[in-house]
Formats: structure tokens, sequence, C-alpha cells
């Protein structure tokens, strides 16, 4: 499921992208890089490293300083055809390679939810684990969802955390993640929980925010019964580089990854972007993590992304999407207005 993380025989360290997957793969973007391969990523990284793994098998991981750019996107590829060719995946839906993990390569794999378990399991947490747990258990009893409904992400979940380490939480579920989001915000009006607003995109998704000093974020993973569509259900063909706003008006699942907003009042912002009324889209699409969640129905948003035609391979049925984060431009968003 989107948000799992798992570790390949070869030392990478990969999140799961969305909740569709060919048969012996998953599609998946590179998080951490183990330290004999550093030279064969020409990105930028961040100063910090990481450790995994115990004893004789820690390795040092390095972590790219951008993860989501079109530019490391495409500089991640070129590595993995040089060196690791069965990372890397023709998707004859989409007419574009793009990096994944054979099932075969994935030696280990962290689901939230059961490493939750886990953390409330050990017997000696550690300081910052204390505080994950309680936190949660503020989350949980503040909204009524259980532990069993939530998880926990990030360094925490992978034993690689430091003292400065984020505290990154899960939740399952559209309605779960509307009850937590009202319960957030009424810990946060209680201050008991404070919110952090660094650009207008973390103002207007309230993800992220600090409990007693530490710095929290959260995200939405789907639960199996939500997830309605499989690969291979539908192809996609894109046509040309849009810019408009919109409404929003249908917000169910703008939370996940991809995140989908369904939209009317399509409104052209330049010439190019004009269309024919059977070509305008229903939806936007956003691949890119920070766009999830910033509007709710009947707010307006302006985007800038890939107008896609989408035709089912059952019905040959068409509608159109507009793609945000299609790894070939960097000048795509969602800007909610």
């Amino acid at each position: 499921m989107d948000g799992d993380t798992f570790v390949t025989k070869d030392g990478f360290i990969m999140n799961t992208f969305g909740y569709e997957h060919p048969d012996d793969r998953v599609f998946a973007f590179l998080k951490y890089i183990p330290a004999q391969y550093k030279q064969l990523f020409n990105v930028e990284m961040l100063a910090r490293t990481w450790k995994f793994g115990a004893g004789e098998l820690t390795q040092q991981l390095f972590r790219a300083e951008k993860l989501y750019t079109a530019k490391n996107y495409q500089t991640f590829i070129e590595a993995f055809r040089k060196t690791f060719p069965n990372y890397l995946f023709f998707d004859q839906t989409r007419g574009k390679e793009l990096i994944t993990a054979p099932l075969d390569a994935i030696e280990q794999v962290f689901v939230p939810k059961d490493r939750l378990v886990w953390l409330q399991n050990l017997p000696k947490p550690d300081g910052l684990q204390k505080m994950a747990l309680n936190l949660i258990d503020l989350v949980s009893e503040e909204s009524g969802v259980p532990c069993s409904d939530l998880g926990i992400h990030g360094s925490i979940a992978l034993e690689m955390h430091a003292p400065e380490s984020d505290i990154d939480f899960v939740v399952y579920g559209t309605s779960n993640f509307r009850v937590v989001e009202e319960a957030i915000q009424r810990l946060v009006n209680e201050n008991k929980l404070s919110y952090i607003a660094g650009n207008r995109i973390e103002a207007a998704r309230k993800f992220v925010g600090k409990y007693l000093g530490k710095i929290w974020m959260y995200n939405a993973t789907k639960k199996r019964d939500e997830v309605k569509t499989q690969f291979g259900d539908y192809t996609y063909t894109p046509l040309a580089q849009l810019r408009f706003a919109a409404n929003v008006c249908n917000d169910t699942e703008t939370m996940y990854r991809p995140a989908i907003y369904k939209i009317s009042n399509y409104q052209p912002q330049d010439d190019q972007s004009e269309l024919d009324l059977d070509k305008i889209p229903v939806q936007v699409v956003s691949n890119i993590g920070c766009y999830r969640n910033v509007a709710r129905a009947g707010q307006q948003i302006k985007v800038a992304g890939t107008l896609e035609k989408v035709q089912s391979t059952r019905d040959s049925s068409v509608f159109y999407q507009v793609v945000v984060g299609t790894a070939t431009s960097e000048e795509e968003y969602i800007w909610p207005t």
C-alpha cells in the first residue's frame, strides 16, 4: 500500500507509491541510498546520514536533498539503468519508464500499522519512541479513531531515528482521516499541539506541527476496501501542458497519494489552455505528496500540469484529467486560492 517502506537486497530503502502495481513489482520512490552507492547518484545529498541495521549489518545511508524534483527523478532513473536496471519498468499504460522494485528484490517490509503494534510492545522504548506513543494515544483518544487504524512511519518505524528525528504517523481510511483532522484542530485550539506553516501549502494542509517541542506530521493511506482500481484498468496519453483555475467539487481522495481532486468550472489561464468542451478535465491528480489535501470541496485551486486522455481497457470509455508530478517538468503545481 502507498507509504509502506521496504528494504531491497541491494540495501536501498524505498517507499511504495500508490495502490496499483504490476503483478511482479511495485511502483516506488527511492528514499535512502547505501553509502557504497552514493557516487552512482549524482544529486545533492543531505549532510546528515542515517544508520540502518545492527552490528556487522549496519549500513550508512544517504538521502537526496530534494526527493521529488523531475530532475532528480530522471537522475535516479539513469543511475539505476547503469547499475541496477532491474529496478526500471516500462509502463505501457503510460508509455514511460518508471522506478519500481521487483518483488523478488524486496528483503524486508515495514507497514506503518504493524510498526505501531511493534512500538507499543517494546519493553523499553526510548524518549522519542515514548513521545510518539503518547502523541498517537492523544490523537486516538481525542478523535475516537482506534490505534488499529493508525500507524507509525519514517525513521522511528525503521529503528534508525536520532534525537532530532520527527514523529511521522499515518491514518488509515478516508473517514478516519477527516475525523483525525478535526481532532488535531481541537488539540491545537486547546494548545496541546501547534501547527507549523512555513509556506502557504503547509498552511492549507495543516499536516505538520509540534508536540512538546517535537515536530510531528501525518498523512493518509487507503484501507484495502477503498482501493477500487488495479494496474492495467486504464491507459494514459499525455496531450498538452495546461494552466487553469477550477473549483474542487469532491475532496474524498485529496488526502491520498496520488491525490485526486474532482473539479468543475474549468477556467483556462492562457491561450494554450483553451480546450474543446469534450476535453475539459474532470479531475486533477497529484503524484507530488506536498499537494495532498491543499483544498476542500467548494474551494478554488490554480493548477499547472499535463492534460491526459484516460481510456478504460474494460469498456473503452474515455475521460480527461490533469496530472501534477509527471517527472518531466518542475513547473507543475496545485495552489489553493
